[in-house]
């Protein structure tokens, strides 16, 4: 009976043993990620966070202006319906004197 338990007790601390060897590595793995890398300053982390918010504002106004462009046309080419035709040249008209200075 003591020699199972024994066997057993080995067994347990073999299986721990490889367990936190595992656990060591996947630790080691993470800590050498790009993104832990790339964060592990103050300075690294404002510059990153500076370009990201570059990027956005500089997609957000091209996307506008791609997007108010598109509207705009098609505005313009619908004129030969009376109702939607009116409104969308106040629409053009109001956005061609908002746009000059």
């Amino acid at each position: 009976m003591q020699d199972q338990e024994q066997s057993s007790d080995r067994s347990d601390r073999a299986t721990l043993s490889t367990e936190v060897r595992a656990l060591r590595e996947e630790v080691r793995r993470l800590n050498n990620h790009r993104f832990i890398l790339l964060h592990d300053s103050l300075w690294k982390l404002g510059l990153f966070q500076l370009y990201r918010g570059l990027a956005f504002g500089l997609g957000s106004v091209l996307g506008a202006t791609i997007l108010v462009a598109i509207v705009v046309k098609m505005l313009s080419s619908i004129d030969f319906i009376p109702v939607i035709g009116d409104w969308a040249g106040q629409v053009i008209e109001h956005l061609n004197t908002v746009g000059d200075p």
